[in-house]
């Protein structure tokens, strides 16, 4: 039997028997191999080697045996990393021949692969993700869902048809503080939530810079993916000598800067304390500041202001303190990540940001809730979730809707910052009802061969 019918066929077993949760590897201990959740790779950079793949391969359920990368270089090194991580923690040398693959789209079609982690530049997550829900492969997926909100639709639909699991990469829902500010909340601690304040960073200009000729190791052209074909220089693209923040995350080309990199993380979170998971703002406006020279061209300082169906005012600012404020008619909790680090260059001073959550009475803080009260889903860890899922086939605590709908709210407000006016947006449609030009920016045209369009969404 194979291993996905094998968990399918457990997780439905009326009472058979009952699959484990997933706990790491120094408590389960060894699992027969049949047992295993097979793992591709898909980009091996600075998030997957400081945070996905040691945050998965700790679970001795989960095998990863295989790695992706455009950057022969960096492929090399994640078969290294993968390999060396498995010969300490077994104590056998040999234990793993990670394979790798220069084109994720051959790691989709082994048989042997139930599962891929994404942990590519903005610009190529829907692409991969849409290719892995229609080659039934669990997936989780680094934020943002998408470069567009048409392609988070997509996706968003695709996995719902095919049945897989995606679990998004915001794992600020596995750190408990933000449950427990959300469901203080969302049972009334604060009363009639009013107004929720968001404290999120710009990013700074860049440099000027010249064409370099593109490395024998990255295949340049599949790094560009969707988008326009631009000269290359490493400030560009990804550092060739180490693993520090690479320069697409301030191109526009790529993403759309800081209000989709960390503002997926806390506009995800903030809409679990909104009960907003599932739809968007109907009213945005916003305005920013853009660099006038250098490369680098996503969004300096800005303010988003954008109001919900239910009325909550969500305002978004680098000048409010990194994390989520909610304020209510009865005080208010403040809730960030406090010392807590993804990676090592994550870009907000951690002495700034320390206090994880705070609230206008400390009574407030000490209420957990009763037997009748809302109780939130509850995960300890992000990556573990995603595995205890795949077993069960159980929702994760990151799915892919309220995931994309996070997203969206990121998008519309970037194009908020872009259309001087106050927009109208009906999140059942989504689409702005107010301005064409609004509505223009929601997709973007594909570089062939590369693109949702160009690919066989109905078979």
């Amino acid at each position: 039997m194979e291993r996905r019918k094998f968990m399918k066929t457990a997780a439905a077993g009326a009472g058979a028997f009952m699959v484990p949760t997933i706990v790491p590897a120094t408590v389960f201990g060894k699992s027969a191999p049949s047992n295993k959740i097979q793992i591709g790779q898909i980009g091996f950079g600075r998030i997957a080697r400081s945070h996905d793949l040691p945050d998965t391969m700790r679970y001795d359920v989960a095998r990863v045996v295989g790695v992706c990368d455009v950057d022969s270089k960096r492929a090399a090194d994640g078969k290294r990393f993968i390999d060396d991580y498995y010969a300490r923690t077994t104590g056998k040398k040999k234990y793993m021949d990670t394979k790798i693959h220069d084109d994720y789209r051959e790691m989709l079609q082994r048989k042997d692969l139930d599962a891929v982690i994404i942990s590519t530049p903005d610009h190529w997550h829907a692409q991969p993700a849409v290719e892995a829900a229609l080659a039934g492969k669990d997936i989780y997926l680094q934020k943002p869902t998408s470069l567009t909100i048409k392609e988070g639709r997509i996706l968003s639909d695709i996995v719902k048809k095919q049945g897989v699991i995606l679990q998004m990469g915001t794992q600020q829902r596995s750190s408990p503080q933000f449950r427990i500010a959300a469901e203080l909340v969302r049972n009334g601690r604060i009363g009639k939530v009013h107004t929720v304040k968001i404290g999120l960073p710009g990013d700074p200009s860049g440099p000027e810079t010249e064409e370099m000729p593109v490395p024998s190791n990255l295949n340049y052209d599949m790094w560009l993916g969707t988008t326009p074909e631009v000269y290359y220089t490493e400030t560009r693209v990804h550092p060739q000598h180490d693993y520090s923040r690479p320069g697409w995350l301030r191109c526009e080309q790529f993403g759309a800067g800081m209000i989709t990199g960390w503002g997926q993380h806390h506009i995800d979170s903030a809409n679990w304390g909104m009960d907003t998971e599932y739809t968007n703002p109907i009213e945005i406006e916003a305005v920013a500041q853009f660099p006038r020279s250098g490369m680098w061209d996503v969004h300096g300082d800005f303010m988003v202001r954008a109001i919900y169906d239910n009325g909550i005012e969500m305002l978004i600012s680098g000048g409010y303190t990194n994390g989520i404020r909610y304020e209510g008619t009865d005080g208010w909790i403040f809730v960030s990540r406090g010392n807590y680090q993804a990676t090592a260059s994550d870009p907000v001073a951690q002495e700034a940001n320390s206090k994880a959550l705070d609230a206008s009475d400390p009574n407030i803080l000490a209420w957990r809730p009763g037997e009748n009260d809302l109780h939130l889903y509850k995960s300890d860890d992000q990556h573990g979730n995603w595995l205890d899922c795949i077993a069960s086939r159980k929702e994760p605590i990151s799915p892919v809707e309220p995931g994309h709908r996070a997203c969206s709210t990121c998008l519309v407000s970037h194009i908020a910052m872009k259309v001087p006016e106050k927009l109208k947006y009906d999140p059942q449609k989504e689409r702005f009802t107010n301005s064409e030009a609004a509505n223009a920016m929601l997709d973007r045209p594909d570089r062939a061969p590369y693109g949702l369009e160009h690919l066989d969404l109905e078979s």
